[in-house]
């Protein structure tokens, strides 16, 4: 079952994405050489709280932090930790996820620690232009999988420019979001389109398109947690929660 709100419920989750995106500016705000992971997730958590919201992701099934801080290889659920030190030219996806009165709002942002290399400056455009493409097909009456095909085509398209062929990280992808923060249905990040659940209004899905510099499959560390290339590669990550209206796309974790 998908869960259909109503544009009041709708309005309430936007309060929750104004919430996520607030705590995202702050902490990328804060992405300097010699800054901790930790010290990331304790800004991020005091902005949430401080706006009355609850980190969503703090003591989700475990998680012991209020951000996912995933560096280089890291490719998404990166535990922040004291001794994981930002240095030049690494490249971290920052995921922030805020609770208020019940609703969820899920974002996340790819950023560099002062000059990034152009590769990776273009891999994080590339996955940060998929996102939009995804957004652009959330719309009444189309597909879910019209969303997917629009991440892998604008992927392939990136990736022809660059002169590069984009991984698109096949185990993970976007799902609904609205009293949970996550719900049906799952969002790959390829597939045909035309496929998939009709997309009605009401609906509110993270479209969160994972992209490497190299291959598409995925390793789990021992830690239970960070998602990493199997090759090593470096990795981003762009996520906004999106409701779908009679107006179309609403980008719910976008910035005022």
């Amino acid at each position: 079952m998908i869960e259909i709100k109503t544009h009041a419920q709708l309005e309430a989750m936007r309060a929750a994405g104004l919430v996520v995106a607030r705590t995202l500016a702050a902490v990328v705000d804060h992405v300097k050489v010699g800054v901790s992971t930790a010290e990331l997730d304790e800004l991020a958590e005091q902005t949430i709280r401080d706006a009355g919201a609850i980190p969503s992701f703090k003591g989700y099934n475990g998680f012991p932090a209020s951000i996912c801080a995933s560096v280089n290889e890291q490719i998404v659920h990166g535990i922040p930790n004291k001794k994981q030190i930002l240095a030049e030219g690494d490249l971290i996806s920052i995921d922030c996820g805020a609770i208020l009165d019940g609703w969820h709002g899920d974002s996340a942002v790819t950023v560099g620690v002062g000059e990034l290399s152009p590769a990776d400056q273009k891999l994080s455009e590339a996955t940060r232009q998929s996102m939009l493409a995804g957004i652009e097909m959330a719309v009444p009456g189309g597909r879910l999988y019209d969303i997917s095909f629009a991440i892998e085509s604008a992927a392939i398209e990136a990736g022809e420019r660059d002169g590069v062929e984009y991984g698109i990280v096949a185990d993970y992808g976007g799902h609904g979001i609205g009293t949970k923060m996550h719900m049906d249905p799952f969002l790959p990040n390829y597939g045909k389109p035309g496929k998939g659940p009709k997309l009605k209004v009401g609906m509110a899905i993270a479209i969160e398109p994972m992209l490497s510099l190299g291959t598409d499959d995925s390793n789990e560390l021992d830690d239970g947690w960070t998602v990493v290339t199997a090759d090593g590669t470096r990795a981003a990550h762009w996520e906004h929660s999106v409701a779908i209206t009679e107006d179309g796309p609403w980008v719910l974790t976008a910035p005022e």
